[in-house]
């Protein structure tokens, strides 16, 4: 199939892998470039050009409760990165347990690194966090692709070449004690692995993928191999030998800028056992999936900060309170839980629509998400995921029987150019009889904070400070 047979194109986000068998041509790597989905049932046109609207033509619609004489007016940020681990996975934990694939749809996650279909309380509360100040929660939403006009390369993507490995650790649940030390050793020396291949990639040329193969990719899958198999003995000298470790060797180059033609997919050799799920991180066809397409964009910048109310102090939430934003299927629920998400930079306080906004000159896409923040004092989860957390009034204040609790606000920031915006070619990744409708985004939140760090959240809220960690 030529590169824009029909309306089914090939993405430029690829990735370079090092195969435990070597090269599989002597004179030069292999080319492979994977399709996006089943061209049966994709949906390559992307968002209707009706959803795409000029804000500086809509009425101001923003509003906020007036703060009365016990209103708590801190803030709490908190920095958990914008994505640069590349974990993408169309799982919710949430809303779909256990089942993989149950979003249909990607989603772009910060903090803890563990997130898919399979968490639970125990595995996130062992996760590591992506959050500067070791906050393990969870935070997630669907992500922004943009489409290709048909002409060409898709614009948008990074510029920045980076080592992408799985993670070892998250497939070692209940490691005996007597292994410990050996095996946490061992995970020391994995990262440190990591951070010398990439200080290596820095001085080679990524567009030469026999370059990046030779000198970085397969030295770096022969030392986490060596390694994996220490971990491996160090848990079969006293427990169960672990099985699938050793397809975790070979690692990929994310987000690099090079070109479709240069990419190499050498083979990668697998153990016999069936494949391993939760890995939290997905493989390049689990991103792109049927009906959602194109260029993932990361945000260019990601604000996470808890918010205190209008009419009094904030108490701390529980650990492992579950809290939804939004509806991911409006077609199906309707509107109730929808929520206007969409805005420009410099028009947050005075525009958010259910439509995706074209921005004037300098000022960019932006999607807001604030989060219920009424807490029925009891339950961390409910049958339907709503009833246990509310929204306060118009007036900000809780039901009889709730209590606030601080408010997560979710910002997302976006470079997309304004050419693709005026042409409609952005959109959500969203379930397929969604079609794109920006007012199906959505994003989700776990809460796995420590109780130290929730209480530096309320206590900066009620004192009015202004925290970031």
């Amino acid at each position: 199939m030529t590169r824009n047979q029909g309306r089914h194109r090939f993405s430029r986000r690829t990735k370079l892998t090092a195969g435990l068998a070597g090269l599989a041509v002597a004179t030069g790597l292999a080319v492979g470039i994977s399709t996006t989905g089943d061209q049966g049932t994709a949906q390559a046109d992307g968002a209707d050009k009706s959803l795409f609207v000029d804000i500086t033509k809509q009425g101001r619609n923003v509003t906020v409760p007036r703060p009365g004489r016990g209103a708590t007016t801190g803030t709490f940020g908190v920095d958990c990165g914008r994505n640069e681990n590349g974990h993408f996975n169309p799982d919710n934990f949430i809303a779909q347990p256990g089942v993989r694939n149950g979003a249909q749809h990607l989603h772009d996650y910060v903090g803890n690194v563990t997130t898919d279909a399979d968490s639970t309380d125990e595995s996130l509360a062992e996760g590591e966090t992506t959050c500067k100040n070791g906050d393990q929660s969870t935070y997630f939403w669907p992500v922004v692709r943009i489409d290709a006009d048909g002409e060409g390369e898709e614009p948008g993507t990074p510029a920045n070449a980076e080592v992408e490995c799985p993670d070892v650790k998250r497939k070692l649940r209940d490691v005996p004690r007597q292994a410990r030390a050996e095996v946490d050793r061992n995970l020391k020396a994995l990262k440190d692995q990591v951070a010398e291949a990439n200080t290596k990639l820095r001085s080679i040329d990524v567009d030469d993928p026999r370059a990046v193969n030779e000198q970085v990719l397969k030295p770096l899958r022969d030392k986490r191999s060596a390694t994996i198999g220490r971990i491996v003995d160090a848990i079969d000298r006293v427990s169960r030998r672990p099985r699938g470790l050793q397809r975790l060797a070979p690692c990929t180059i994310k987000d690099g800028d090079a070109e479709d033609a240069k990419v190499a997919e050498a083979q990668k050799e697998a153990e016999p056992d069936a494949p391993e799920k939760g890995d939290g991180k997905s493989t390049s066809d689990e991103n792109e999936l049927p009906g959602n397409e194109g260029d993932i964009q990361r945000p260019a910048a990601v604000d996470l900060s808890f918010r205190g109310s209008p009419v009094g102090e904030v108490t701390a939430m529980p650990r492992f309170l579950r809290v939804l934003y939004g509806d991911a299927k409006v077609s199906t629920n309707g509107t109730r839980n929808a929520r206007n998400s969409w805005t420009c930079t410099g028009f947050e306080d005075k525009v958010l629509m259910n439509k995706y906004p074209i921005c004037p000159q300098g000022s960019k896409v932006k999607r807001v998400h604030d989060f219920a923040s009424c807490w029925d004092g009891r339950n961390t989860d409910s049958a339907n995921h709503r009833d246990h957390i509310v929204y306060p009034d118009q007036d900000g204040r809780c039901p009889r029987g709730f209590q606030a609790v601080p408010q997560l606000r979710i910002s997302l920031t976006y470079d997309i150019p304004r050419d693709v915006q005026v042409a409609g070619r952005y959109a959500v990744d969203a379930f397929p009889e969604e079609k794109h409708n920006p007012f199906s985004d959505h994003d989700d939140f776990a809460n796995v904070m420590s109780d130290e760090i929730m209480q530096r959240v309320v206590d900066c809220i009620n004192s009015g400070k202004k925290c970031r960690e």
